[in-house]
């Protein structure tokens, strides 16, 4: 009988010391994982640190183009607040230039210049047409003034047409009969 509380004696302190192995080697391996998790985020910390930080600000470019005149418009994201404004107009001597390509960049490049000196890094872009009753195509300046804008060193976000197209079509100018050559 003494042989078998013996036995019983040596195979519970055997459970113990397993279990204290086991206990040490969990132990040891989760302090052994913190031990590499700081050094990870030490690393992204890191990363973090000689990354830029670039304030990234938004603004909304719109655009009017009609066959006679561009106009350019650079607002706060609300829209209530005007960054800057140009029109084709200002650029050029005659009037037949007003809505070309080439006064539509002067324009836009003038733009360009008084809201990256506010801040501004990225755009959305409102493209608008005369619409309405009149053409519902944007007139030449329009594309020369996105690319001026793009070439400026703005982000651009979204393009949109935004040109006012009636759902109960308003009256034609000209009367019943229309103009009478």
């Amino acid at each position: 009988m003494s042989e078998t509380v013996t036995n019983v004696e040596e195979k519970e302190e055997k459970a113990v010391t397993a279990e204290t192995e086991v206990k040490t080697e969990v132990e040891n391996s989760s302090t052994s994982e913190t031990s590499t998790e700081p050094s990870e985020q030490t690393k992204t910390e890191n990363k973090e640190i000689t990354k830029k930080d670039t304030a990234v600000k938004w603004g909304i470019a719109h655009i009017y183009s009609s066959y006679n005149n561009t106009i350019i418009h650079i607002t706060d994201l609300t829209g209530g607040e005007t960054v800057s404004i140009s029109s084709g107009g200002c650029h050029v001597n005659a009037d037949r230039y007003e809505s070309s390509p080439f006064a539509a960049m002067k324009a836009a490049t003038t733009v360009v210049e008084s809201a990256k000196a506010k801040g501004f890094t990225n755009l959305h872009i409102r493209v608008r047409a005369v619409g309405g009753v009149g053409s519902r195509v944007p007139g030449p300046g329009a594309q020369a003034a996105i690319r001026a804008l793009a070439r400026g060193g703005f982000m651009i976000g979204r393009i949109d047409d935004v040109t006012p197209i009636p759902h109960d079509t308003t009256r034609k100018k000209g009367g019943k009969r229309g103009r009478r050559v």
